[in-house]
């Protein structure tokens, strides 16, 4: 009996967790690798890179160590069904929101948000990108965890996961934490003071030194903290989703959608949205989960590398 309730109370405290995975992404930037590993055009996420898993489902078996997969939600582009459509085989229409075009991740963002409101309403989110490498899944997930408990302690955060940096990267954005008692501790959580940007190899030292962390874009908070933001920053948009909102969920959803993407710039989230809000954030602190964005070839080589994996096409394409 003890069990039971211990279980009721477990299952309804993560009943109203979500995640967003997203895997719209074309994966340009490392097309000479995926094309050498899978021999056709598909983006990163559908491709197996380290063993017979593609990325998408590594991030989808991650997700699922925190969030149930009847709560997981993809964002995706139509273009690119051919290659999602066998792995998600069992995954609702309802949790696809499936772009006409890929305007980057702010109108992606949006459109998840839009239909997560509408569907569970109160409901709070995490965010993935699908192209992310872990040595330590369970622990990375574990700060998933720590985050959706701050979140619903203050309804009103939104919590990025930062993660200590290994060296001084150029490549990656940068997290600069406002100063706090116990915010070099594992889990720490602390305002957000500023982001940087692909810095120089100079300001990376300085990041570096100062105890900056390296921006996952990982980020957990209520579906209507996250609305909030983007009516307030990206008005136009969100005027647009907004008044589409009925439709979602309807047979005109997939009309309505286009519709708003043919007159929709590319817009990026962490740039037109965090940015300027920085003041409003928390970052958490999190360490040895071996993180890595695998969005340029030589990152991907070099974790290969430092595995001890040296595959056909790796070497293929140092030939």
């Amino acid at each position: 009996m003890n069990n039971v309730r211990f279980l009721s109370k477990f299952d309804s405290r993560k009943a109203n967790r979500h995640a967003v995975i997203l895997a719209g992404g074309d994966g340009t930037r490392l097309r000479s690798l995926t094309r050498a590993i899978a021999g056709d055009e598909r983006p990163k996420q559908f491709c197996p890179i380290l063993g017979d898993d593609t990325l998408l489902d590594k991030t989808r078996r991650r997700t699922a160590l925190a969030i149930a997969p009847e709560n997981t939600h993809f964002s995706l582009m139509r273009k690119h069904e051919l290659y999602y459509e066998r792995p998600l085989w069992n995954v609702p229409e309802q949790q696809m929101a499936v772009q006409p075009e890929n305007r980057g991740t702010a109108p992606a963002i949006l459109y998840s948000l839009m239909r997560l409101a509408k569907a569970s309403p109160g409901a709070t989110v995490a965010f993935f990108p699908s192209d992310h490498y872990f040595s330590n899944d369970q622990l990375f997930m574990s700060h998933v965890d720590s985050a959706f408990s701050t979140v619903e302690t203050d309804p009103q955060s939104i919590v990025l996961l930062g993660i200590e940096p290994e060296k001084a990267e150029t490549s990656y954005g940068w997290i600069e934490p406002s100063p706090s008692l116990f915010g070099g501790l594992a889990k720490a959580v602390s305002r957000v003071s500023r982001f940087w940007e692909k810095p120089t190899a100079g300001v990376a030292e300085k990041l570096l030194g100062a105890g900056c962390l390296w921006n996952s874009f990982v980020m957990v908070g209520k579906v209507e903290t996250f609305l909030d933001m983007v009516r307030k920053h990206l008005p136009e948009m969100y005027r647009m989703f907004a008044a589409a909102s009925k439709l979602l969920g309807t047979s005109q959803e997939a009309a309505v959608i286009r519709s708003i993407y043919s007159w929709l710039e590319e817009t990026n989230f962490s740039s037109e949205v965090l940015e300027k809000c920085s003041d409003e954030l928390l970052v958490m602190r999190v360490g040895e989960v071996g993180w890595c964005d695998w969005g340029e070839p030589e990152r991907v080589v070099g974790t290969l590398m430092n595995l001890g994996v040296n595959t056909e096409w790796m070497q293929a394409l140092a030939a």
